[in-house]
């Protein structure tokens, strides 16, 4: 491996102080991790999950709680996917690791025909395996790789193909309220994690079922965003935002927001609008009256 140059070493000083920065941030608002968590970090073998547990570790070090991380990878049973490299990576580290043998890549190729994407049933095969394993190791949260960009892609997906507006919460209690899901990279753009993990120079590890498919919905959507973060850098930062802002009463969903209890009240004390019409009607010759804007009052109207 090749020694990074100090260039190379100040981009991932920086870089490292980015990630740390915003898993920090994640963390604080969505209350994460307490003290005396035990964290189990799924490490896929991705650079998404390498840098992950790299930053949870960093953070660890730091941080004004006391909390345990444990690795876990699922050897999924995949042809060619090298067992060895993982070991080795997590024996470097000296930290807890356990592998999880389940042969679900079997199951996957028997159930979905040659060309469709697998990706779904790979996923929920993969969630039970792991929520089971954290309870048997006693992990109080699983932290899974997901970051920002993969948030709002799931965002659109829902959109586009389910018809919801749906992402990926930052953090999750599971249908049976057995497991609590965290996404500490949910601040963090893939552009910083992908230079992060490139200059440190992760053992990665590609998957071959499916995030490799062509075709993917997920990959046209990614590529949607990529072209309009070309236009209009920042686009998918502000959409982001947007999910933390939500305006139920802006939105046509009746079992969310009651649209028929809505009811006039002018008992209240009249607002003034801020546009007050002085005259409309003309004659003859006579010029248009013109409407007196009461500019006071406009910073104080909602938009309607």
């Amino acid at each position: 491996m090749n020694t990074p140059s100090r260039q190379q070493r100040m981009d991932c000083s920086k870089l490292q102080k980015i990630l740390r920065r915003n898993v920090g941030n994640a963390i604080v608002d969505y209350r994460m991790i307490a003290d005396g968590d035990r964290v189990m970090v799924c490490l896929s073998g991705g650079k998404d999950s390498h840098v992950l547990l790299d930053i949870l570790m960093n953070l660890r070090n730091h941080a004004p709680i006391d909390f345990e991380i444990v690795a876990v990878n699922m050897d999924q049973k995949q042809p060619g996917f090298p067992t060895d490299v993982l070991p080795a990576y997590l024996d470097s580290l000296n930290i807890e690791y356990h592998i999880v043998e389940q042969d679900t890549y079997s199951v996957v190729k028997q159930k979905i025909p040659e060309g469709k994407t697998s990706c779904g049933l790979c996923s929920r095969l993969r969630r039970g395996t792991l929520y089971a394993f954290a309870e048997k190791i006693g992990a109080d949260k699983i932290a899974l790789g997901h970051h920002r960009d993969d948030i709002v892609e799931t965002l659109f997906l829902n959109m586009f193909f389910g018809s919801k507006l749906a992402a990926m919460p930052p953090k999750l209690l599971s249908d049976d309220k057995r497991n609590i899901v965290i996404r500490p990279l949910a601040y963090c753009g893939e552009q910083d994690i992908e230079q992060y993990a490139s200059i440190r120079a992760f053992p990665i590890i590609p998957c071959n079922l499916c995030g490799s498919q062509p075709n993917l919905q997920r990959q046209k959507i990614k590529h949607m965003l990529a072209d309009w973060e070309r236009v209009d850098p920042d686009r998918v930062a502000s959409i982001f935002r947007a999910l933390q802002n939500i305006a139920l009463s802006q939105l046509a969903d009746t079992s969310r927001f009651d649209f028929s209890g809505l009811q006039i009240d002018r008992s209240k004390e009249k607002t003034p609008y801020p546009f007050t019409e002085a005259g409309v009607s003309r004659s003859g010759n006579e010029q248009p009256v013109e409407f007196i804007n009461t500019f006071g009052n406009l910073n104080q109207m909602s938009e309607n």
